[in-house]
């Protein structure tokens, strides 16, 4: 059984212009620093897919000021807003496989995208997701299905 935390980036600033280049606000980082702590406190993750958009960058960047055991870490496009859930699910299973020496994988991402790949690990399941907000779930590498545990919110 593998442990497959799904986050969503910390608040950000409102929509001006390009949607990839929106930072966090204060509240934002210091979201994503809370919960990087919480993060390094209970599960220690090891695996990490980062949307390239700037505010899942900055979420990242904050959580790896906590959490400081990545021994994979990767951008992929797979995880941006409008991308497909059920592809980046299969990509993050495909990972999950070449990579077993990694117990805890950690995505960070967006709304829609969080919510809709909980549901494709967990089809009972469709949370909407706080800024911030982190997914637990027991993944299951044999069935490529994941069981629902918890949605952690630091507010």
């Amino acid at each position: 059984m593998k442990t497959v935390l799904i986050m969503r980036h910390g608040d950000a600033q409102a929509v001006q212009g390009q949607d990839n280049l929106r930072e966090l606000t204060d509240k934002g980082l210091a979201q994503a620093d809370h919960v990087g702590q919480w993060l390094a406190q209970r599960f220690n993750p090891q695996g990490l897919i980062v949307s390239p958009y700037v505010r899942a960058q900055q979420t990242a960047m904050q959580v790896k000021g906590h959490c400081r055991n990545f021994i994979y870490s990767e951008d992929s496009e797979e995880v941006t807003p409008s991308a497909d859930a059920k592809r980046a699910v299969d990509y993050l299973s495909a990972l999950i496989a070449v990579h077993d020496e990694i117990d805890c994988w950690l995505v960070v991402a967006h709304m829609p995208i969080v919510s809709y790949m909980v549901a494709e690990l967990c089809p009972d399941k469709m949370p909407i997701f706080p800024t911030c907000g982190v997914a637990q779930i027991d993944y299951d590498p044999q069935t490529l299905r994941g069981h629902w545990r918890a949605l952690y919110s630091p507010q």
